[in-house]
Order: structure tokens, then C-alpha cells, then sequence
């Protein structure tokens, strides 16, 4: 099982140079991926190129682009650009996105979330496997007039969904290469999505799917104040149904029920518990949310348990 983490330099006075000097970090630690976020500063194919390039041990990946507001076209031309810039190192990831930043930002109805992802990721996936497309939806159309193929890009490129509701999880088992389950416990995977996923992929005779599980968490001493500090950063979530929905299914009352804070022996635990309800893979998101001290702790034991 691969053991990766998130990076998030936004604060940074350059948010590029600082992700360069974090993924160096991380791979010195031992850790296997890192993962960038996407909202509406950095664009988060063009920050896993040049990690790629710089730091050449990591498998690097984007966790998630929304799929309002892009187009396959502009999506497939991003990723099989980063695909070429890391040698096949890079990992694309979709979500659905939310209501609020979909309507608020782009001023479009966030309308049939699902029949949208289904639309968008059967003309990525031609646009990725093959630089054409034909493909006429009831929400989108996507065609290649002129080649769209990337040289260098090889095959293809991994295509993963931060899906965790039912409906979700059919399209991604059928289209997708995996899922990127965030706020989801091991209680929730073992029970609702991972069953649920494997079942749609074997429907669709797809090979098996990767689970890639996105945790916040922190390996720490002082477990109340970050606690505490964790439950104000992710009260967000819980705003929204399908996380609300999901944090219930973990037996989780909080978003913050589902972090991962304590000391090494919890944490490595809890990475455990997350393989045995089927993970394959692991990212810790939020590591900094301690400290720099508690930060280099926690990659510390990720990066041993990625050995």
C-alpha cells in the first residue's frame, strides 16, 4: 500500500517554489505520492508537472477537479501534458464539486451533478486513451476537429473520482480507474463504498478499482488542541449532504470525529484499519495543522509505513 500526503503552500509567498521544497520533503521521508487540491488559485495539474519534474520519486496526483465549470476537452489537454512532464507519474481526479462554490463562483446551476460526471468522464477517457473524441451528451459534446493527443503522454492517464455516494460510486466503478474518498472512516468504506465499488466495476468487467482514502490527520501529543482546532477547520463539510452523509456512516458525529490525531501508535493503527476496510492506497491531508515539529513527525511515520 503506497502512503502519500497532500500539499498545500498557499500561504507561502510562492505558492510554487514552496511545493517544490514540500514535495522534496516528502520524498526524503520516504513518502510515495503527493496530492494537490484544486479551488480557484493554483492550478493543480500545472503544480503536479512541475513537482513531477522536480522531485522524480513521487507519483504525484490531483485530488479534485469539479467538473462544472471545465470541459474534457481543456481537462485532457492538462493532464496529458502533466502525464508527459512526469514520465507517467500523474494521476487525474474528478469530482462533483458543491452547490455553493459551483453556483457562487461560476454562476451555473449545479444541475445533475451525477449524469454530468458520467458525460464527462466517458469523453475524457477517449480524449486521454486515444487524443479524439466523438462524443455527443444531453449536457456535453466533445469533439476533435483537430488532434487532441499529447506526444509523450503514453496510454493513457489514471482517472479517479472523489465519489462516495451510490449513485457516484456506479458511474466511478464503471469509468473510472478508482475513487478518492475523503472524510470517509473505515467504517464507511468497509460497509458502503467500497463493496458498492468493486460491485460496479465487476458489472462493468473493469479490473479492480484503487481506493485511494484522503485523511486528515497529524501525529501529535497535544490531541485536545488540535483536535479542537481540526473541528473548527472542517466544519465546512459538514454543510454538505454527501459529506454529512458520510461522516454518519463512519459513526462519526463531527467532520473532526474522522481525523487521525495521537501519537504514532494510534496513527499507525488507524492506517491499518483503513487498509483492512480496503484502501489501497492512504494520503494524510492537513499535516500542518500542528506545527512544523508535529508536521515532519507525521511524515516521519507515513513515510515508514509507505517502506
Amino acid at each position: 500500500m503506497t502512503v502519500g500526503v497532500a500539499l498545500n503552500a498557499s500561504d507561502a509567498p510562492n505558492q510554487v517554489d514552496a511545493t517544490v521544497e514540500l514535495a522534496q520533503e516528502a520524498a526524503q521521508f520516504g513518502l510515495t505520492s503527493a496530492w494537490f487540491g484544486q479551488t480557484f488559485g493554483a492550478d493543480s495539474p500545472q503544480l503536479a508537472a512541475i513537482v513531477g519534474r522536480e522531485v522524480p520519486t513521487l507519483q504525484v496526483g490531483t485530488s479534485a477537479i469539479p467538473v462544472f465549470g471545465r470541459h474534457p476537452l481543456l481537462v485532457s489537454s492538462q493532464a496529458q501534458t502533466a502525464q508527459a512532464a512526469t514520465h507517467g507519474r500523474y494521476h487525474l481526479g474528478l469530482a462533483l464539486g458543491t452547490k455553493l462554490l459551483t453556483e457562487t463562483g461560476f454562476g451555473l446551476p449545479f444541475e445533475r451533478p451525477v449524469a454530468r460526471l458520467r458525460e464527462f468522464l466517458t469523453a475524457l477517457r477517449q480524449l486521454t486513451q486515444t487524443g479524439t473524441a466523438d462524443f455527443h451528451g444531453e449536457l456535453l459534446t466533445a469533439t476533435t476537429p483537430v488532434p487532441a493527443r499529447v506526444p509523450g503522454a503514453g496510454s493513457g492517464v489514471p482517472l479517479l473520482v472523489a465519489a462516495m455516494g451510490p449513485q457516484a460510486l456506479r458511474v466511478s466503478g464503471e469509468l473510472a480507474d478508482g475513487i478518492l474518498p475523503y472524510l470517509a472512516g473505515p467504517r464507511a468504506l468497509a460497509e458502503h463504498i467500497v463493496p458498492a465499488l468493486i460491485a460496479a466495476a465487476e458489472a462493468a468487467g473493469r479490473p479492480a478499482p484503487r481506493i485511494v482514502a484522503l485523511v486528515p490527520g497529524v501525529v501529535t501529543d497535544d490531541v485536545d488542541a488540535v483536535r479542537a482546532k481540526a473541528t473548527e477547520n472542517l466544519a465546512f463539510y459538514e454543510q454538505i449532504p454527501s459529506y454529512a452523509r458520510v461522516i454518519e456512516l463512519s459513526g462519526g458525529r463531527r467532520a473532526a470525529d474522522l481525523a487521525v490525531i495521537g501519537d504514532e501508535r494510534t496513527v499507525g493503527a488507524e492506517v491499518r484499519r483503513y487498509r483492512d476496510a480496503g484502501a489501497t492506497e492512504v494520503v494524510f491531508s492537513g499535516t500542518d495543522i500542528a506545527g512544523e515539529d508535529d508536521r515532519k513527525r507525521t511524515w516521519r511515520l507515513l513515510g515508514e509505513l509507505a517502506g
